[in-house]
């Protein structure tokens, strides 16, 4: 029986207390609801296309498409099909499905780069692999990365120092994402021990304005890969198929050796991707990566699905529109309350900010009030569009906007 306390209590905060009684801070990571303003619920009963219902019932236009897997929305009839087919088959099973192939011969034929592909479950094992298969090609060490850029969780890229050491960033050499100058000085510090440079597809560090690619950046990151014999390795997990099917920097006309994938590529399964150049293949050979869940045959099958659909809709260009249907309408809810706004990145992947929000409490009071009027907005993280994001959720979700411009006028006024 409920006690009185958790009588009074919404279902959202009665989880959150059970948790934090069996879970070290009641949640990890990105995805802890305690780091995002007042309001935001931890725990969800169900989703659809673009909208997410919590478990206390309330509704909301999701602008964060799950940090990024879902690409078609939530729930997707097509994909799931595709899963539910191939669940009734077998998924984890002694090995592969047929469908392993045909995935790769999809990514394959689709990424201009690829040669091959190797198939895993996140996207630090997909960045792992690379920095590992790079430093097998080559027999050197080093890995230029860009200060403050994100490559998953695991000691090596961590962006938390807890229980790490100094021995597991030895070999990390660090550059200034955008300036062509710090790399090439980046290069000279790892001498002929150069064995990769690790880049994400655009500038999406947290709490800061988004960069977009300078293509003279890119190609000189090509350049130097070229003429040092190292790899360029696109760390493309968090934009992969949502700027481009092709790889994101087939935007800027660059393109990688080595290329990591995940978010986005099953619509919401759990998968991850390399894809390299030939001259690495015998590399992906030697290094050992595996896992007992790599081979399981549902998120396979739910990818191949969700690749066919981006391309039969143009998924890229549909949130693309979205996006900027979103990024105007921002604009203009903002002059209506005579607010500056900073906005960054590309319209797929939208972040908003408040000039001179140093500490985000303005973004904050926004974020808090719009999801209270009903759509779901991050402060310092980029949102995800998803190609369920038709004209009237954008719509809905800028009039909710309108109440989170309306609580930042009251606080700088």
């Amino acid at each position: 029986m409920p006690d009185s306390h958790t009588t009074n209590l919404s279902r959202d905060a009665v989880l959150r207390e059970r948790a934090a009684r069996v879970i070290p801070g009641g949640l990890w990571g990105h995805l802890n609801a305690a780091k995002l303003p007042a309001g935001y619920p931890q725990y969800y009963s169900r989703a659809e296309g673009c909208r997410l219902w919590d478990v206390d019932g309330r509704e909301v236009v999701d602008f964060m498409s799950s940090w990024g897997p879902i690409v078609l929305g939530h729930h997707d009839p097509v994909v799931e099909e595709a899963a539910r087919r191939q669940a009734q088959l077998g998924d984890c099973m002694n090995g592969p499905a047929p469908v392993l192939v045909e995935l790769a011969e999809r990514l394959v034929a689709s990424i201009p780069h690829a040669e091959w592909c190797l198939l895993a479950k996140n996207g630090t094992d997909a960045t792992t692999a690379c920095v590992t298969i790079a430093r097998a090609a080559t027999r050197r060490r080093k890995v230029l990365v860009a200060r403050g850029s994100y490559h998953g969780a695991v000691p090596w890229c961590s962006p938390s120092t807890a229980g790490v050491t100094a021995e597991d960033r030895a070999h990390l050499v660090f550059y200034d994402y955008n300036d062509v100058a710090s790399v090439r000085a980046a290069a000279e510090a790892a001498k002929c021990d150069l064995a990769g440079i690790l880049v994400t597809a655009f500038r999406h560090d947290m709490s800061r304005t988004l960069d977009l690619p300078d293509p003279a950046f890119a190609r000189a990151l090509r350049a130097i890969c070229d003429e040092t014999g190292a790899a360029l390795i696109l760390d493309d997990v968090r934009a992969g198929f949502r700027l481009h099917l092709g790889g994101s920097w087939e935007t800027v006309g660059v393109r990688p050796d080595l290329a990591a994938y995940s978010k986005a590529i099953a619509n919401g399964h759990p998968l991850a991707a390399v894809t390299g150049a030939e001259w690495l293949r015998r590399a992906a050979t030697e290094v050992f990566t595996t896992g007992s869940f790599w081979c399981g045959a549902v998120p396979m099958a739910a990818a191949l699905a969700t690749l066919e659909e981006l391309q039969r809709i143009d998924g890229p260009a549909r949130m693309r529109a979205m996006g900027q249907r979103l990024r105007d309408g921002f604009a203009a809810g903002a002059e209506r309350h005579g607010l500056r706004i900073i906005q960054s990145g590309p319209p797929q992947m939208p972040l908003l900010q408040f000039a001179g929000d140093a500490d985000f409490r303005l973004g904050e009071a926004f974020c808090a009030a719009a999801l209270a009027a009903g759509a779901y907005f991050h402060p310092r993280h980029n949102m995800f569009l998803n190609c369920a994001h038709d004209a009237a959720a954008v719509d809905r979700g800028l009039e909710a906007a309108e109440e989170g411009f309306a609580a930042v006028a009251r606080l700088s006024g």
